[in-house]
């Protein structure tokens, strides 16, 4: 808890009445001896008195107060990117990358990953927000203007592991997204804010998905991209730890080649096939378009989206400074005449009982 405190704050290690309960008790007590002793008697129990009024600054931590979070620039811009990380984000049916071809192929998360990378190279100095999803929704990064953080957390994305997959919704992050938009637009109202929606439209569980009409009057701009093919893809099982994370050209040699998800039969690879009514249905819901993702080719997914006014905020390279050292030092001086007194009388009264001992 910082209190200010004039120019400076107090940041106390201990809750301020606390703090006084153990603290005037003991200046009280050395108060009062003071008061009855003489000479040097009455000296030490000063110096005493001064330790615990040291011991009682240090311990409010008072501060310079300042920012040591640098320079920043951003745009008015905010962009939230929801990706679906279910199995069937592991179908091989995306589109080759230009240049030798991969083996494996290449997944529809592969080409969702390049997408994010694409976006956000469209849209310098705009916030980003990355969310995936699939059996739950994770925010995996709080909006940001440090991309490199965020293509960084992109990359590791993986898909869900196989066998704790209960289904797929297409519905799962909206809850999520709901209360980050809430959020968003309650603490910078006066921010633009667009929505990507990256993922196949499959809908596994046995009931609707909700409608996504609820985030529309956050939004001013976005865009579903559908991933995947009628024809379908085989989709690959993912052991967590126990497989190698997935890169853009497939698994590493070393690894061996992918085993797939059988179909309900167990007769061969179950098939993973776009579902473009449901990510259709979806952009109408958002007010965004609906852009299905049959090419490697990006250029036109950030189209007509501005980041706007750059924000320069030149913050502070200094930070706050602490200032408990100042009373830490004198303390320290103190505790140590105390020690040295103490060591004093303990060697001095050993000889007096020795000759006590004699005289006996």
């Amino acid at each position: 808890m910082t209190i200010p405190f004039g120019p400076l704050a107090l940041d106390p290690v201990l809750p301020p009445l606390l703090l006084a309960a153990v603290t005037v008790p003991l200046a009280a007590f050395a108060t009062a001896i003071a008061a009855r002793r003489r000479g040097s008697a009455r000296i030490r129990w000063v110096l005493r008195l001064g330790m615990v009024l040291l011991v009682t600054a240090a311990a409010l931590r008072p501060v310079v107060p300042g920012d040591a979070s640098g320079p920043t620039a951003t745009g008015g811009l905010e962009v939230y990117l929801a990706v679906d990380t279910t199995s069937s984000m592991a179908a091989e049916d995306a589109p080759p990358s230009p240049g030798p071809a991969s083996e494996p192929p290449r997944t529809r998360l592969d080409q969702a990953k390049d997408d994010v990378a694409a976006i956000v190279a469209a849209l310098p100095s705009a916030q980003f927000s990355l969310t995936t999803f699939d059996s739950t929704a994770v925010q995996r990064v709080p909006l940001t203007a440090d991309a490199g953080a965020l293509l960084a957390q992109t990359e590791a994305i993986t898909q869900e592991v196989t066998v704790y997959s209960s289904g797929s919704s297409i519905d799962e992050p909206l809850e999520s997204l709901a209360a980050l938009l809430g959020d968003a637009r309650e603490e910078h109202p006066d921010r633009r804010r667009v929505l990507f929606y990256l993922g196949d439209g499959e809908q596994t569980r046995d009931r609707p998905p909700a409608s996504f009409g609820e985030l529309a009057p956050y939004l001013s701009g976005g865009g579903v991209l559908g991933y995947g093919t009628e024809e379908g893809g085989r989709m690959r099982v993912y052991q967590g730890l126990a497989d190698r994370p997935l890169g853009s050209g497939g698994q590493d040699d070393d690894a061996g080649p992918p085993t797939y998800i059988l179909d309900p039969a167990g007769t061969g690879p179950a098939l993973s096939r776009i579902d473009r009514t449901a990510l259709a249905a979806l952009s109408e819901q958002l007010g965004v378009p609906f852009r299905e993702r049959v090419a490697t080719d990006a250029g036109d997914l950030t189209d007509g989206i501005e980041v706007g006014d750059v924000d320069l905020r030149p913050g502070s390279i200094t930070g706050p400074v602490e200032l408990y050292a100042l009373f830490a030092a004198p303390l320290g001086l103190l505790a140590l005449r105390e020690a040295i007194a103490a060591g004093l009388l303990v060697a001095g009264a050993r000889p007096a009982r020795r000759d006590r001992r004699a005289r006996a």
